[in-house]
């Protein structure tokens, strides 16, 4: 039986962007190359991410300035997979994320919030943020966690730094209450990815 024979039934990639194709502001070795011979094959693509600084436009923005022909509808991030729960859910989200990243958010109704939605936010992942996300989920039994995801540490041009992790952590054991993570790598994430791609799972394959 030949080996790679599963290679054929291949139409679609999903790659993930940092750490894989990018790290910090620079794109790996060889990636932008990379990325055009897969071009060539005719396979589609889709970029995926669970960075949660950048809005999309934002991370498309930076991709095409590294070099990489991409598409903005062919980058999927946490940040809109943590929007169609918002939105199928009909949550009004409390956000502790970076104002960029507020972009995928917008046109939410947010008075009277039912739901604190965490990402990586060093603006605002403080003492006082913290606090009012913790009373809303204290003081109301219907107030939903939601973690965009749960790294514990990711990496930085300049080293390793904390992730998003310990933060929703911090919130689950003070308000008693466990997240739901919407980020990879949650099967709903890859299933929402699959859905737009309009790929099945054993005709797609995951880099990175």
């Amino acid at each position: 039986m030949d080996n790679c024979n599963w290679v054929k039934n291949i139409r679609g990639v999903l790659l993930d962007i940092n750490g894989t194709i990018q790290v910090g502001d620079k794109p790996t070795r060889d990636a932008v190359r990379a990325l055009k011979r897969l071009r060539q094959s005719g396979i589609a693509v889709k970029f995926i991410t669970n960075a949660t600084k950048n809005s999309k436009n934002g991370l498309h923005a930076k991709l095409t300035r590294l070099g990489f022909d991409i598409n903005s509808d062919e980058v999927f991030t946490s940040l809109t997979a943590a929007r169609r729960l918002v939105e199928a859910e009909k949550l009004r989200p409390f956000c502790l994320l970076q104002d960029e990243a507020m972009e995928d958010f917008a046109g939410l109704e947010v008075s009277n919030p039912n739901a604190v939605v965490v990402g990586l936010a060093p603006d605002c992942l403080n003492y006082e943020c913290l606090n009012q996300a913790f009373r809303l989920l204290l003081h109301n039994d219907d107030c939903k966690l939601i973690a965009i995801n749960k790294a514990r540490y990711y990496k930085r041009a300049d080293g390793f730094s904390m992730g998003p992790g310990p933060f929703v952590q911090a919130l689950e054991y003070a308000s008693g209450k466990e997240a739901r993570v919407v980020g990879k790598p949650q099967i709903g994430f890859f299933n929402s990815v699959l859905e737009e791609f309009h790929c099945l799972p054993e005709e797609t394959v995951m880099i990175g």
